[in-house]
């Protein structure tokens, strides 16, 4: 990296936290809350689009690794009374009952346990492909759903968990969003994301050059598993509760609805799109309650709210057929030259 980008990078960084710093003084408790799902859907988009943008693999099971991380993050960080309160029906297995972590190391933790459950099901799935793959990693999902629907004395069953700290805020859910960014920015930049990109573009090719298809495939999906239990560990100590049915095919959906709309294979689209439909999944919920403009009384039309958000999306897709940004990614260079571009002179043919 030139001394210039290190530079502006670093005072980038620097005005981010700046900012977060005056939103976590003097926003209302709304906006914070919608500001670190922001965050955290940056690192399941990030998490996600290593897999189905960078490495062109269609796996549909995030929500599983979502699931096993902020579970983990939550019963390694519930004190034990609380643990108590919740696992009345068939006691918590020991010795989870009497442990109680420190946010950070729990985070950890379930990152690995989420990991070790992706590569686990990605060593067998994926040689699969397509859309066998899809439907391979999808049924993965609800099987892990399930399983901790019926697990009472591990997950509390189809109660779920209760009284989770609070312990997420925006220095743990930016902070994280950024060290996101930069270890899968590196990734994709390294040798490894160039085969993993070798790989999306042609695997005969890739295989021919002595890359070993399986062994990429495996750990792009394991460290995207990775990344997901880390979102999913954020979100649930977010919230205050988990539960089995947080984690249907519908959370999914939603992170790949984000890295479509931003572009597969594009880190700073995931970022930006991320950001968009949060926000505008929010700020349009005026439409699903009764509206009064003078005398005109408009009643609510509950769901009316993803019908527009739904259409939206389409008209977008329909100008950005590769999405916001495509492949592409921001650069200061292309910021500069963009800037510097002078308009062309008028009367002639450009």
């Amino acid at each position: 990296m030139k001394k210039r980008d290190l530079i502006l990078t670093l005072v980038s960084l620097i005005l981010l936290f700046v900012c977060v710093y005056f939103a976590d003084a003097y926003l209302d408790s709304y906006k914070v809350r919608i500001l670190n799902l922001c965050a955290i859907y940056v690192i399941l988009a990030l998490s996600m689009n290593l897999v189905n943008g960078f490495t062109g693999l269609f796996s549909l099971g995030h929500a599983g690794f979502m699931a096993v991380g902020a579970y983990t993050t939550a019963l390694l960080t519930m004190p034990p009374l609380v643990k108590a309160q919740n696992f009345f029906m068939a006691p918590l297995i020991k010795p989870l009952d009497s442990i109680t972590l420190p946010f950070l190391p729990a985070l950890l933790i379930a990152g690995v346990l989420s990991a070790l459950v992706g590569f686990l099901i990605g060593a067998p799935a994926l040689r699969l492909k397509g859309d066998y793959l899809a439907i391979a990693t999808l049924g993965f999902a609800e099987i892990i759903r399930v399983i901790f629907t019926n697990t009472q004395s591990l997950t509390n069953g189809a109660l779920g968990l209760k009284g989770i700290p609070v312990t997420t805020n925006l220095w743990w859910s930016f902070g994280i969003a950024v060290i996101t960014v930069i270890l899968i920015g590196s990734l994709i930049n390294s040798s490894f994301g160039r085969a993993l990109k070798a790989i999306r573009e042609d695997e005969i090719a890739a295989e021919s050059m002595g890359i070993n298809i399986f062994r990429h495939k495996v750990l792009s999906f394991t460290i995207g598993a990775f990344f997901a239990g880390i979102g999913g560990g954020l979100l649930g100590n977010l919230l205050g509760t988990v539960d089995p049915l947080m984690f249907r095919f519908f959370l999914t959906f939603n992170i790949l609805l984000i890295i479509i709309l931003g572009g597969m294979g594009s880190i700073t689209g995931s970022i930006i799109s991320a950001f968009i439909i949060t926000i505008a999944g929010e700020a349009l919920r005026f439409l699903d309650e009764s509206i009064t403009i003078g005398s005109l009384y408009i009643p609510g039309i509950p769901g009316l709210r993803m019908v527009v958000f739904s259409a939206l999306l389409m008209v977008v897709v329909l100008f950005f057929r590769q999405g916001i940004m495509g492949t592409n990614e921001f650069t200061w260079d292309k910021l500069f030259n963009r800037l510097q571009k002078k308009p062309a002179a008028g009367g002639g043919n450009n």
